[in-house]
């Protein structure tokens, strides 16, 4: 096993949970940047090691941003939405990852 090439672990599948595919975050794929959802407990150094294992990519960088759920009425009950993290992960020149073809 090369140093480029990294072992695909289950973990990896965990960390990212779906792209973002809002009309920002398409927007900003020509930049070369990709939005992934993740779970609140992922670090950046494991975003970036599962999305280059994963879609055999180069990452240049990874920002995070938490989101706090809203808190909303339904039926006159208060209830409150789910919390999340978004990743916003800046490929390398040259890169870019196709959605339609899947992963590993």
């Amino acid at each position: 096993m090369s140093k480029q090439e990294v072992k695909v672990t289950e973990k990896m599948y965990d960390v990212l949970l779906n792209p973002v595919s809002t009309e920002k975050a398409l927007a900003s794929s020509a930049n070369g940047q990709v939005v992934f959802r993740v779970p609140l407990t992922a670090t950046k150094k494991d975003i970036k090691a599962a999305v280059e294992a994963l879609f055999s990519v180069k990452v240049v960088s990874v920002n995070t941003i938490r989101t706090e759920g809203k808190t909303k009425r339904f039926r006159g009950t208060v209830g409150k939405r789910s919390d999340f993290k978004k990743a916003i992960v800046k490929l390398a020149e040259g890169n870019n990852i196709d959605f339609t073809t899947g992963v590993k």
